[in-house]
């Protein structure tokens, strides 16, 4: 199965809102709607007295107390929370003083300080942290501390938190990098180099400044400048190209740069005139960056132009490094007007041509995944060769490489190849089920356990709730209080889980989660260790026979249906996204008016959301999804989620390829994770339907549009 690890921002993981019916909390105990507490214990085989009732003592008890069962800090959340969102901190002091020694004792203050969190000290912004330690809260206060100061050069006050953050994220990494780099401290800044020094994707603006600070520090040379510069020219960055520059000794003055923006024909038309200067090169690489935003095939025209004109000088205005860049830029170029355009084998040739200049993650990416389209292999080692030595070890670039060494005539790379795909073979995830299909190893979901929950003893069942951040998420669940603070406390709980190697804490949690119906913590726990495997409660089957008759009578797998609502929504009924998609099968409102209309319905928004109405919907439109696009099951996956015109712009114009190739080429990076997350779940939701059936035969070949 898939290991998504824990993610950065896990204090910050925003859930959609799940309307609870009658889910309360007596003062004295916490009850389940319809299932009270007794009654949930005893249906996990857990005995009442295994959670033996504790009460509170004095605030200084917080670490010691083991078992949460009788807290009463949560009664109090809800008000409170309102208070925090009125801005009323009189109430606040009133409800940390009601609170206090209670599993919830941190949000008041919290809350409050937060309120006004630039105005905090670092001095009380880490007794906060010191007295709640190793809490999720914490663990938040102090990085959106960090945040707070960088923003407004408070560095002193960071580096006075910075040892207490434990699970930063991109921005508040870069907001510590920034402390130190201000501190005198260039090593330490110099930790976050990787992820910002030479990448074009938006970062955080936090990211972005340390990118340009990064120019003046003592750690950086003129190598990385230059790297950078390039980079920075491809996309257009004044600010950055004017302070590298200046730092290289050849400033490049704005209203150059102006100039070539406005008009970079002028910029063409006077350079074979000009004086082969460093300066020149490099406006010369900003001015084919600027052409190839609006057309790449214009910016090429010019290229082979000016270089078949330079051939002829006996001086060449163009030096080998800015030829092979500019290359480099028309392959990125390329590559990221795919969706308009389709794919065409050019790309990988341009990037051919830039083999002896460095490479970032992103060119080394696009080049690999040209190279992968076209089946031309050994541009696709060169490409993962062009990647940092951990970047190749993902499963990913492994799989890949195995694939091209597959296809070669010497025998060596070919043993190398099997012996790459046994190793992916043991996992179950996208690619090690592919690599399982290349060395003819078939996926057994029995060997997982199948449909069988896994027994937990009842030491461990209790161990769940003598730890107080899962108490506190389960205590959440069961209230009024927005699913995502439930979810923010479930998500640290496994993190700490799993950092402490705890997978029988990590198994006793999800099989509780499973067991009130709380699927998608549950699978969210199993997913986030290498070292549990559970497929009943990593890949629950709910509604089962909805889903099987209504599959049926689209016309589709069910083990499909299955994938698709797994990625969709976690089988989280209420589940509605940013855009407005709806239900288990996550269907826009404009998607199920076509479909209530083919399907001779009246249009109600509230029985489209509805789960039985939801699957009902979601399969008849895979079906139809999936006789439009060839009866291909992964053009009808790419289909649901960027649309079926997408899904077939992506398709080779002429001839088919492999359906490998056809995924790892899609042009979103969403629906490119999306396809393999759902080939994944189909094939093993096929064998857990005792249907099994390999994931390559599953997905098959990719026709040509034409």
């Amino acid at each position: 199965m898939t290991k998504l690890r824990v993610a950065h921002s896990i204090k910050d993981e925003e859930f959609t809102s799940q309307k609870q019916t009658s889910k309360r909390l007596t003062v004295g105990s916490l009850w389940i709607s319809a299932l009270s507490v007794a009654t949930a214990i005893s249906a996990l085989g857990m005995s009442q007295v295994a959670c033996a009732e504790l009460t509170w003592g004095d605030e200084e008890s917080y670490q010691q107390e083991s078992n949460y069962q009788q807290d009463r800090s949560i009664d109090s959340f809800m008000a409170a929370a309102i208070a925090a969102d009125r801005g009323d901190v009189g109430a606040l002091y009133n409800y940390e003083q009601i609170m206090s020694g209670g599993l919830f004792a941190m949000y008041p203050t919290y809350w409050r300080m937060n309120l006004d969190l630039n105005s905090q000290s670092s001095a009380a912004v880490s007794q906060f942290v010191r007295q709640y330690p190793d809490t999720v809260m914490a663990e938040k206060l102090v990085a959106d501390f960090a945040e707070s100061k960088a923003g407004s050069n408070d560095y002193a006050s960071v580096r006075q938190v910075a040892n207490l953050i434990t699970n930063a994220d991109a921005s508040e990494r870069c907001a510590i990098a920034l402390g130190f780099n201000n501190g005198g401290d260039t090593m330490r800044a110099m930790a976050a180099k990787s992820d910002v020094w030479l990448t074009t994707k938006k970062q955080p603006a936090l990211c972005e400044q340390l990118a340009m600070e990064m120019n003046n520090n003592a750690l950086i040379s003129n190598q990385d400048r230059a790297a950078r510069l390039k980079r920075m020219l491809r996309v257009g960055k004044t600010g950055d190209i004017m302070a590298l520059s200046s730092r290289l000794g050849t400033p490049i003055a704005y209203s150059a740069l102006s100039e070539i923006q406005l008009n970079p024909s002028s910029f063409f038309s006077r350079f074979g005139r000009e004086p082969a200067s460093q300066t020149n090169q490099y406006l010369y690489l900003y001015a084919i960056g600027r052409v190839a935003d609006k057309s790449y095939r214009e910016a090429a025209l010019q290229l082979d132009f000016d270089i078949k004109q330079d051939n002829q000088r006996a001086i060449k205005l163009l030096n080998d490094e800015t030829r092979r860049y500019a290359y480099r830029t028309l392959g990125v170029k390329r590559m990221n007007h795919n969706t308009d355009d389709g794919f065409n084998a050019e790309a990988v040739d341009w990037f051919r041509h830039s083999l002896d200049d460095d490479f970032n993650f992103e060119e080394a990416e696009d080049y690999a995944m040209a190279a992968i389209r076209f089946g031309r292999w050994d541009d696709g080692v060169e490409a993962i060769s062009k990647m940092d030595g951990e970047i190749q070890k993902d499963e990913q670039w492994q799989y890949w490489l195995a694939r091209a060494y597959e296809q070669s005539s010497n025998s060596s790379k070919r043993n190398t190849a099997k012996k790459m795909y046994q190793n992916l073979a043991k996992n179950n995830d996208y690619y090690g089920l592919m690599a399982k299909d290349r060395i003819g190893q078939r996926f057994d979901a029995s060997r997982l356990g199948g449909s069988n929950l896994p027994n937990v003893s009842t030491a461990d069942r209790a161990r769940v709730m003598q730890d107080a951040n899962f108490a506190r998420a389960f205590a959440l669940y069961n209230s009024d209080a927005s699913r995502a603070y439930a979810n923010r406390e479930w998500n640290w709980a496994v993190k700490q889980a799993r950092d402490n190697r705890d997978d029988n804490l990590i198994i006793a949690a999800a099989r509780q989660a499973y067991d009130m119906g709380w699927l998608d913590r549950a699978i969210y726990a199993v997913d986030n260790t290498d070292r549990v495997n559970s497929l009943a409660l990593s890949h629950p089957m709910p509604h089962q026979e909805s889903v099987v008759r209504y599959s049926q009578s689209a016309g589709i797998d069910p083990a499909w249906a299955y994938g698709i609502m797994r990625q969709e929504s976690r089988f989280v009924s209420s589940a509605r996204s940013n855009v407005g998609a709806s239900g288990l099968m996550q269907i826009m409102p404009d998607t199920a008016k076509y479909i209530a209309r083919n399907l001779g319905e009246t249009y109600s928004a509230s029985r489209a959301n509805s789960g039985d109405t939801n699957i009902r919907y979601g399969t008849w439109y895979m079906g139809d999804i999936l006789s439009k696009l060839n009866y291909q099951p992964v053009l009808a996956t790419a289909g649901y989620n960027a649309g079926p015109n997408n899904a077939k712009r992506w398709q080779p114009t002429y001839g088919a390829i492999a359906a490998d190739q056809y995924v790892e080429s899609i042009a979103f990076p969403e629906t490119r994770n999306y396809v393999k997350h759902v080939m994944e779940n189909a094939t093993i939701y096929s064998s857990l339907l005792g249907r099994g059936q390999p994931i390559s035969q599953r997905m098959g070949t990719v026709p040509g549009a034409f």
